[in-house]
């Protein structure tokens, strides 16, 4: 399988992070896995212990620039040249809109939307030098609806989109191309931590496909997304990877 250069996947470590590591391994690129915890990277490290010569890891928080802008820098030493990225770091947080602090939006826009800008910033310098590449970044349908408790986290994964979309046009002319996915619910730690039972239950109504996604099911997604011969002409695209959940208007109830 010809070498497809390397690819940088922030949160790494787990969850979609890790699925996506993973896949890109498997459709054989290098991958460079960032996480801001090291003790996640060596686990993530050892469940990839078939891909080691093909896989390297960074410690850093996204949200803290001078780290970001310090290990992507130095992520190409000993390493392929970067022709890719997934930004996957990010957190999630269901707050009702007046319990929701200005401390908690900035917080939530600092990691998953500048974390995500600065990053890509970053990257993209290394892959305009080497002759392009191609950027996905993990926004979420609660950037495209109005869910409830989402108020923050909704805000900064709809700046990811239009982000995404700024991004796609100013770097067309260096050969890069940015697009977005947006996942529905994904079964990850975080969302197993953050959706209760009665959660679940009306997330599974909502969704025509009745049921959750799965890591895989989003790795699969960027994969296609970083794949020039199989979607070099798509930029600026968000891709739903959501069951039906953004399409979905009124559903007729189960039959009795």
């Amino acid at each position: 399988m010809a070498d497809k250069g390397a690819a940088i996947v922030t949160g790494g470590a787990s969850g979609i992070g890790f699925a996506v590591a993973k896949q890109l391994l498997g459709d054989g690129w290098s991958v460079v896995i960032a996480d801001r915890s090291r003790d996640g990277l060596e686990r993530a490290a050892s469940g990839l212990n078939a891909f080691s010569s093909k896989l390297k890891t960074l410690v850093f928080d996204v949200a803290v620039e001078s780290e970001v802008v310090a290990a992507i820098a130095d992520c190409e030493r000993d390493a392929a040249p970067v022709h890719g990225l997934v930004n996957c770091a990010g957190i999630a947080r269901d707050v009702p809109f007046f319990d929701t602090s200005a401390e908690l939006f900035r917080s939530i826009l600092d990691i998953n939307l500048v974390g995500s800008f600065v990053v890509a910033r970053e990257a993209a310098k290394l892959m305009r030098a080497n002759g392009g590449g191609a950027i996905v970044n993990i926004s979420s349908v609660s950037g495209q609806r109005g869910n409830p408790g989402r108020t923050a986290y909704g805000a900064s994964k709809g700046g990811v989109i239009a982000m995404t979309q700024a991004m796609a046009v100013e770097l067309a002319a260096a050969a890069i191309r940015v697009n977005a996915i947006a996942p529905g619910p994904i079964d990850t730690p975080m969302v197993k931590q953050l959706h209760t039972p009665s959660d679940r239950a009306i997330w599974l109504r909502a969704i025509p496909q009745t049921r959750y996604g799965t890591p895989e099911d989003v790795a699969n997604a960027a994969a296609f997304l970083l794949d020039g011969s199989r979607s070099g002409f798509i930029t600026g695209h968000v891709l739903n990877v959501d069951g039906g959940f953004a399409a979905a208007g009124l559903q007729t109830p189960d039959p009795a």
